[in-house]
């Protein structure tokens, strides 16, 4: 047991399931990931809701999002939020991805952006990502904030040769219509100077990528945000929301929280009971990921990994890889689709096929962690930071398609200042709601089944 589970009650619960199951928490054990296995002693907070409360704002969900949120109500706008986490602080995807920060946010390319919103929209959205990595790297130099951070840029391998022609139009679209710094790397020269991954048959290089240490990213900003007056309760999941009088009152556990404002930052975990409004706006998706032992001189220079930046293949359920500062190699990819099958171990093999693949000195390499956590994908493919137009004072910020490691920090700061009354871009994810998928939300898994076949047989044909 680590130190960050010493206190905790409940055991993990592998299978839960956010579209099924009736509650989250409180006092569940953390996913047994490389990061909660690594993280160190646990970090201070201000323990579970005791008492009714009657506070200026709240925010649900205390991963990077809920965090931040906190963090800049405190810093930019002199307000002390109280947030309520349903488990321990990041119980969810905070603590359970990849570690790796992109220059992005959901699923949709930057060509993609101009075939849906224009050109000049997607300049906008552009600007928002260079300005949300800005203030990442920002974050990352604050002393109470230390994660492990590895900035080299991100390396988009294509794994097959018949995808470098998309890559490649969509690189030189990155410099010529956007004047950002990406660029294409034969084969030859990113065995040279990245990794040797065998699958690869080149890749495109974009200048903005850090990895970090999930854990330790999460922590530093409940340290920040404490230290900026805002008060952190875990265990305190909200099982009952009730609007009376333009007040909201958070039922948890230990007491009812009143606030006129409420900002949700719960990602793919909430439960579908939470609010009706926010009912059914993600669609919960499945990733694994594991970390082999530690990697022998003669395997790391078989492997050859010659930096820290983060790696991603160019399959629709894409690989996402890297060297860990302790020459561990972590890989991850999309698994099961329901809670009752994550544990299949059919899911475990696909990641041991897929290192044996890339690197096959590493073919049958021992594996010291496993786990799998749920990503919150919106219907359209891109976030929503936005207020909910019919329900007074309530606020959320979803729907980051795996893309949330770096922009949840600027989701956080534009949420901040929507709870504060503050004008934030005219951008379309700032604009509307999350879609809804109306009359066919019951077939979504179905559809997600079909759609993985089709994926899967795209993504490995020659």
């Amino acid at each position: 047991m680590n130190a960050l589970d010493r206190h905790r009650p409940v055991p993990f619960d592998p299978l839960y399931d956010p579209m099924t199951a009736r509650s989250l928490g409180p006092g569940s054990a953390y996913a047994p990931t490389y990061w909660i296995g690594t993280a160190g002693p646990a970090p201070a907070d201000d323990g579970p809701v005791t008492r009714d409360m009657d506070v200026d704002v709240v925010v649900i969900g205390s991963g990077y999002t809920g965090l931040s949120t906190a963090l800049h109500l405190a810093r930019e706008h002199g307000i002390r939020a109280t947030v309520l986490e349903a488990n321990g602080v990041a119980y969810g995807c905070s603590t359970r991805n990849g570690g790796q920060a992109q220059i992005s946010a959901g699923r949709l390319k930057r060509s993609q952006w101009i075939e849906r919103w224009g050109l000049d929209v997607a300049r906008g959205m552009h600007g928002e990502m260079v300005e949300a990595f800005a203030l990442f790297r920002g974050l990352l130099r604050d002393p109470a904030i230390d994660c492990e951070p590895q900035d080299g840029g991100h390396y988009y391998i294509a794994h097959k040769a018949g995808v470098l022609p998309a890559l490649e139009k969509e690189a030189a679209l990155l410099r010529e219509r956007f004047g950002y710094d990406a660029r294409m790397l034969s084969r030859e020269e990113l065995f040279r100077t990245a990794v040797r991954d065998e699958e690869a048959h080149g890749a495109m290089w974009e200048a903005d990528g850090v990895a970090i240490h999930a854990a330790k990213l999460a922590f530093g900003y409940l340290n920040a945000a404490r230290g900026q007056g805002a008060t952190v309760h875990p265990d305190s999941p909200v099982q009952g929301w009730e609007l009376k009088g333009g007040v909201h009152h958070l039922r948890t556990p230990g007491g009812t929280v009143r606030a006129r404002r409420v900002a949700v930052a719960t990602a793919a975990y909430a439960t579908r009971s939470l609010h009706g409004r926010l009912r059914d706006r993600v669609m919960p998706i499945l990733s694994n990921s594991v970390v082999t032992r530690v990697l022998t001189p003669a395997e790391l220079d078989a492997v050859g990994i010659r930096t820290g930046s983060p790696l991603t293949d160019t399959r629709t359920l894409r690989h996402y890889y890297r060297l860990l500062p302790d020459n561990r190699l972590q890989i991850g990819s999309r698994a099961a689709i329901t809670g009752r099958d994550a544990a299949n171990p059919a899911h475990l093999d696909a990641l041991r096929a897929a290192i044996g693949r890339k690197f096959p000195a590493l073919r049958g390499v021992e594996l010291d962690y496993s786990w799998w956590g749920w990503v919150d994908v919106s219907h359209d493919m891109m976030p929503r930071i936005t207020a909910v137009p019919d329900v007074p004072g309530m606020f959320y910020a979803l729907g980051y398609g795996g893309n949330g490691v770096m922009y949840s920090a600027m989701a956080g700061r534009r949420l901040a200042q929507l709870v504060a009354g503050e004008a934030v871009p005219r951008l379309p994810i700032f604009q509307t709601e999350l879609p809804h998928e109306g009359w066919k939300t019951p077939f979504r898994r179905l559809g997600q089944w079909g759609l993985y076949h089709l994926y899967h047989y795209r993504d490995e044909r020659g």
